[in-house]
């Protein structure tokens, strides 16, 4: 038995539940453990310290129902006393079962805390329904972006959509308007993107060789005098792939305040669009675990609506 910071803390063995199962072994060791370095854990999982079922296992072991796993003496996360993620209005659900939901998330609202941000989705999501036992990200949405984004229910269908959206069998479109006229009908743009930081800590990307591969598919809505509406297709997810894709060719998103052109943005706030011009608008894919064929498509928030009725307009008065 080990003592840290009075606490005894003892050897201890976990069944592992439908609800872990399908986590590799070190992120569940990582999750229990929090304020353990990753260090430690990779430490005891490589020392031999941490049993499955009796045995020693690797790092990338993926759990199963009823696995047994032997936890040395290391702290484990207490229960946080926090106040619970306000319920708030309710998210707007478009589809549900067992296994995931798919939600039509408003823009401003953050997937996740942090960041300067107290509550985000998921928090707000295990608010409100408190009976469900795991709620987690399938993917992510920018704070500003709106639109489909799925979470799942289950940690099989968590592994499995996982695997779908590394693999590129969920098809995600978004639309988005840039300024200027864009010339082609359907466009693929591959360019590698680079993560880095700002002198401030901020997080960037940029098109470099040094980057992951990026492969986006532009097709174009509509066509203003000043303005195009385009469809963008994710072949791959790394971060701010659309933006930084299209600001990389000189069409910056309208309203994009990392990468987008800042004077434009301040006119256009003045003529009504407060905000990046980006919509999660469809999504398709097989269910994690039955297969069935799912598609969902969410229209243009009032909003941005609205702007595009403006577009609409002016183009009529002058046309």
């Amino acid at each position: 038995m080990t003592t840290i910071e009075g606490k005894a803390i003892a050897v201890r063995h976990a069944r592992i539940d439908e609800e872990a199962a399908g986590q590799r072994i070190d992120n569940y060791l990582l999750r229990i453990a929090k304020g353990v370095p990753k260090s430690h854990v990779y430490r005891i999982l490589r020392s031999g310290e941490v049993r499955v079922n009796g045995r020693r296992v690797q790092q990338t072991y993926r759990l199963a129902e009823g696995d047994e796993v032997r936890i040395p003496p290391i702290r484990v996360a207490e229960p946080t006393r926090s106040a619970p993620a306000p319920a708030g209005k309710p998210l707007p659900v478009v589809y549900e079962d067992d296994a995931l939901l798919v939600i039509d998330k408003p823009s401003g609202k953050a997937v996740h805390g942090g960041s300067g941000v107290s509550y985000g989705v998921i928090e707000q999501l295990r608010a409100q329904r408190p009976e469900v036992r795991l709620l987690e990200l399938a993917h992510r949405l920018d704070r500003e972006t709106s639109g489909l984004l799925i979470v799942a229910k289950k940690r099989s269908a968590l592994t499995a959509l996982h695997d779908m959206l590394r693999e590129g069998r969920v098809e995600k479109r978004y639309l988005t308007l840039v300024p200027g006229r864009w010339a082609n009908p359907l466009q693929h743009v591959k360019a590698p993107l680079y993560k880095y930081l700002t002198a401030e800590g901020e997080r960037r990307v940029r098109v470099s060789d040094e980057g992951k591969p990026a492969h986006s598919v532009m097709r174009l809505v509509k066509r203003w005098g000043g303005y195009s509406l385009l469809e963008v297709e994710l072949k791959t997810g790394r971060t701010h792939q659309i933006r930084v894709h299209l600001a990389h060719l000189g069409f910056p998103l309208c309203g994009d305040d990392k990468y987008g052109d800042f004077a434009l943005n301040k006119r256009l706030e003045g003529e009504g669009l407060k905000r990046m011009f980006l919509h999660a608008a469809r999504l398709s894919f097989r269910h994690p675990l039955t297969g069935e064929a799912l598609a969902f498509e969410s229209p243009l928030p009032t909003d941005l609506q609205s702007f595009i009725e403006r577009l609409d307009a002016a183009e009529k008065k002058h046309g």
